[in-house]
């Protein structure tokens, strides 16, 4: 992937990590960057761990939105 589809943005003075797909147009941003932000959460760890937990709880409930995929890298 080209470099300058890699980028960083800011979001409340926090870096979230995000792709540009040229052919599908379409941004594709850090899950866990989004929740260490949206829970005020500092730790990379724990916001990842927030993550699972919250991705467990959705599959449990039928939540056909989370994917079987464990995780992928986001360079």
């Amino acid at each position: 992937m080209k470099e300058e589809n890699k980028q960083i943005t800011i979001f409340e003075g926090q870096k979230i990590r995000r792709i540009w797909d040229e052919k599908k147009e379409k941004w594709y941003f850090s899950v866990i960057d989004i929740i260490s932000v949206l829970t005020e959460q500092a730790n990379f760890k724990k916001a990842q761990s927030y993550w699972t937990t919250l991705k467990n709880r959705l599959k449990q409930e039928g939540n056909e939105s989370v994917t079987k995929c464990d995780q992928l890298k986001m360079q």
